[in-house]
Formats: C-alpha cells, structure tokens, sequence
C-alpha cells in the first residue's frame, strides 16, 4: 500500500468524489524543460489553430458553402492538441511542490 493509499491521514481524497489526477514528481531540470517546451507547443499550436480557422473561414465571412472543411478542422484539432498540451503538462511537479488545497490554515503542533 503507498502513502497515497491511507485512507486515515489528513487531505485524503478517499470518499471526497475527487478526480483521479496524479502528479509526477520530476527533478526541477527535467520539471523546467517540461514547462518550456509545453507552453512553447500549446501556444503555438492554439495560435496556429485559430490562424488555419481564419484562413478557413475567410475572417468569418465566407459563405457557408465556401468554407474549407479540412481547414476548419484542421485549425480545430491544433487548437485542441495546444490546449490538451498545456492540461497535460500542469502534471508535472518538482519534490519541493505542494498543492495548496493539500494545506491547513493551521498547523498541528499550533497550540
């Protein structure tokens, strides 16, 4: 049984109904590697997106009938593929990295 197992210690999310996210613990290095490239790929992929939707839909005045449908969805899936990027990214976690939902106003040995 890990420690994340224990259904008795404190900020436990047994029985809370919380979603099943898992963080990674990564060495700061590989953690500031990981955040670089990630948001570098997100936003390009998101900014790409919405430029191929633009040209697809000639700045939102082409007729319906002259819209590229490849190029919609191809601007769609960047956007997605950017956003899915950067979401999983937010996975990573050096040692030293908490979660502040995770903490206490007040500390056990307050007293």
């Amino acid at each position: 049984m890990s420690q994340h197992d224990a259904p008795d210690e404190p900020g436990s999310d047994e029985g809370a109904g919380a979603s099943e996210r898992r963080e990674v613990v990564v060495p700061l290095r590989l953690y500031k590697t990981i955040t670089v490239f990630s948001t570098l790929i997100a936003v390009a992929g998101i900014l790409g997106g919405f430029i191929v939707l633009d040209v697809a839909t000639d700045s939102a005045q082409a007729d319906v009938s002259d819209v590229s449908i490849g190029f919609s969805l191809l601007g769609i899936g960047m956007i997605a593929f950017g956003a899915l990027t950067y979401a999983f990214s937010t996975r990573f976690q050096t040692a030293g990295m908490g979660n502040a939902k995770d903490d206490t106003d007040e500390h056990s040995d307050n007293g």
